[in-house]
């Protein structure tokens, strides 16, 4: 089995070296759970790989796949940078302690007011389109400001659709073709840009797909630089980089990718003569993908016309299997390595059809008042989690060394209404 999990004597689920049955009925369920070492041990391993290959490497955490304060920490520690796809995320990176200059904000149909306040912010600015730039210029203090663009490759993959960004299908980014004389704009209307950036999909297990990605936008860089001048100071390749969510599915090799990608990298900065980059990559739920798990606890098992298992949780809690079809494994948290002996489906607690997190899955035998464990929450898990069905979402806790902290804590009916005001005229 290729999934990342450890058992403890007890032969239960262990998460950071703390019992998953004990975090469970200490929080209770539904729960997020982090493991900090996982993330560190991620984030690290991806950084090696690419740095021993190319000294000046650096890491943008794509905070989208989890935005919570302590995970943004823990990077900012292990000196990542943030991609930033929202002025919410910016703000969130500032208060996790990153420098401005760590910040590239990667938006898309993004507002007048979003630019302002990214402009103010001081971040990296990554346009994805000419209305950006033309909209940029007309603000106070963008004079001179350093600036990227993201390029659509033509090149896409990912797990799902949905995923894919990159393609004639892709709503992201300036085309390849219009590159130069963009750029060119860019100069004219007194810009300095400094980078260049793609980002085809996620999940990517294969190599193949990201280094056809990487040598069509090194064939743009080299046609803005030889014919627009433009010296840039990083080539962001964007993230997409997969892990295993099935147990059948391959571990990413990251060092033989890091490998192939750089050499490739190092060809085409010879070819092209441009001088060496900082060369960047964006990864999210490569970093925290494993890190995470979601305990739920089993309150009904029913035989209908089919057999199902019913837990605490639901697609508002975690989305990904209603919305991509996404496997994501499940375990009874007290015999995480026992054999089937049926196949159920697990459904949630959310009062639609589709609210499914396993069909037909093989699982040993479950009882009620089991917890499971659903694997590999850490990226776009919570952080696409929502109030649907008025339940409130549940507790975040982060464990090392077998101590847990809570890092968000779980919401009250009360906070489901708190933003709502009643009009006056209702009460009279």
């Amino acid at each position: 089995m290729n999934l990342h999990f450890k058992t403890n004597e007890r032969g239960n689920l262990d998460i950071g070296g703390a019992d998953a049955l004990e975090l469970a009925k200490e929080y209770g369920t539904p729960l997020y759970v982090i493991d900090e070492m996982r993330v560190r041990d991620n984030y690290q391993r991806v950084h090696q790989a690419f740095s021993q290959e190319y000294a000046d490497f650096q890491i943008f955490y794509a905070a989208k796949a989890n935005t919570n304060l302590a995970v943004m920490k823990i990077l900012e520690q292990e000196g990542s940078g943030i991609d930033a796809v929202s002025p919410g995320e910016i703000y969130t990176a500032l208060l996790a302690g990153f420098d401005p200059d760590r910040i590239l904000f990667t938006g898309n149909n993004v507002t007048t007011p979003e630019l302002k306040y990214a402009l103010d912010a001081g971040v990296r600015m990554n346009l994805d389109s000419v209305s950006m730039l033309e909209r940029l210029v007309k603000l106070p203090g963008a004079e001179g400001t350093k600036i990227s663009f993201r390029v659509n490759p033509m090149v896409g993959a990912g797990h799902h659709d949905h995923c894919i960004t990159g393609g004639k299908l892709s709503k992201f980014g300036i085309m390849e073709h219009e590159a130069v004389e963009i750029y060119q704009k860019a100069q004219d209307l007194g810009f300095q840009p400094v980078g260049i950036h793609t980002h085809i999909g996620s999940g990517i297990l294969d190599p193949e797909p990201f280094k056809l990605a990487v040598e069509v936008l090194m064939d743009v860089a080299g046609r803005v630089h030889q014919d627009a001048g433009v010296k840039f100071e990083f080539i962001d390749f964007g993230g997409g980089l997969g892990i295993p969510y099935t147990p059948e599915e391959p571990v990413l090799d990251i060092e033989q990718f890091a490998r192939e990608i750089v050499a490739l990298y190092r060809t085409k900065l010879q070819e092209y003569g441009i001088d060496n980059p900082t060369m960047c990559i964006e990864p999210g739920r490569y970093i925290v993908g494993d890190a995470s798990y979601l305990l739920t606890r089993v309150n009904t098992v029913k035989q209908s016309y089919r057999k199902f298992v019913g837990v605490d949780a639901g697609f508002n809690t975690l989305l990904r299997p209603t919305m991509y079809g996404s496997y994501h494994h499940i375990m009874v948290a007290d015999k995480p390595e026992a054999t089937p002996t049926q196949n159920i489906d697990v459904a949630g607690n959310v009062c639609e059809s589709g609210d499914l997190f396993a069909r037909d899955r093989p699982v040993p035998e479950i009882k009620e008042g089991d917890v499971l464990s659903i694997m590999n929450a850490g990226a776009y898990a919570f952080s696409m989690a929502s109030q649907y069905n008025s339940r409130p979402l549940p507790a975040e806790v982060i464990v090392m060394n077998g101590e847990a902290d809570v890092i968000r804590e779980k919401e009250t009916y009360a906070d489901l209404l708190s933003k709502q005001n009643v009009p006056l005229r209702f009460l009279k």
